[in-house]
């Protein structure tokens, strides 16, 4: 009977593994910041059809952020978000519009060294960044995300150098998100892809990470700062990493 709410071509097995990754992803995300989207991605690539597999994912990740951005609301810096959002916007357009063909492992190449580079080498402080920056990076990275769908990491290079406290930066990271994603599903949809049939898999996904974002959470609130700081650069650092290894088609395991 389940079977019957699964799109086609999607097991039940499939869908429980899905369902069940769903929570430690989310989990991660909410905890270090970064990391579960792409590990999502990585799951649903073995499971899904690859036509679908970029709307979908966008589709989740924009419930896990959205559940982000609602519980940990109160540290979101809102200008940021919102600046971003005007600039993901254009990028979306762009992206519909443009539809660039890029090999995808020029980008997973490009971004895994961009994101080191943010990571290890120390940047002007940038706090006081103008509202154009701002608009820049969100058009940027969304344009990005049209053709790749892990630009989670982007982002978040990004936005590190904006802020002094993780907590603000993951927060205002998933404010950001849930705007790139939820602009790309509008334009997905503008494009013709038939989201309503992935509607109660996703929503058990969704679900699912709901609760990973509160445990993720309450681990976030538990560590100090300089615990948490390192947590971010290390899971940033091994994103990044990945991210090369994919772009150079290098198999994980020899």
């Amino acid at each position: 009977m389940i079977e019957l709410l699964l799109p086609e071509h999607v097991t039940l097995g499939a869908a429980g593994i899905l369902v069940f990754a769903s929570f430690f992803t989310s989990a991660l995300t909410a905890a270090a910041g970064i990391g579960g989207g792409l590990l999502m991605l990585a799951i649903m690539i073995y499971l899904l059809p690859i036509g679908a597999l970029i709307p979908v994912h966008g589709l989740v990740q924009l419930g896990s952020n959205a559940s982000r951005t609602w519980v940990q609301r109160a540290h979101i810096n809102w200008r940021i978000a919102f600046i971003f959002l005007i600039g993901s916007t254009i990028g979306a357009l762009l992206g519909v519009l443009l539809a660039v063909q890029i090999p995808e492992g020029y980008l997973l190449t490009f971004l895994g060294l961009f994101v080191l580079i943010m990571v290890w080498f120390k940047l002007p402080a940038l706090e006081n960044a103008s509202p154009g920056f701002v608009g820049l990076g969100g058009l940027g990275t969304t344009f990005v995300s049209m053709f790749v769908g892990a630009t989670g990491p982007l982002v978040a290079v990004f936005l590190k150098n904006l802020f002094t406290k993780h907590r603000e930066l993951v927060s205002t990271h998933a404010a950001t998100m849930t705007a790139q994603h939820g602009i790309k599903i509008v334009a997905f949809i503008l494009a013709g892809f038939a989201f309503y049939e992935w509607l109660p898999l996703v929503a058990a996904i969704i679900a699912s990470g709901f609760l990973g974002v509160q445990a993720g959470t309450r681990l976030m609130n538990t560590l100090s700062e300089n615990a948490l700081q390192f947590l971010f650069k290390t899971t940033l650092t091994l994103v990044a990493l990945d991210l090369v290894r994919q772009g150079l088609n290098i198999p994980l395991i020899p």
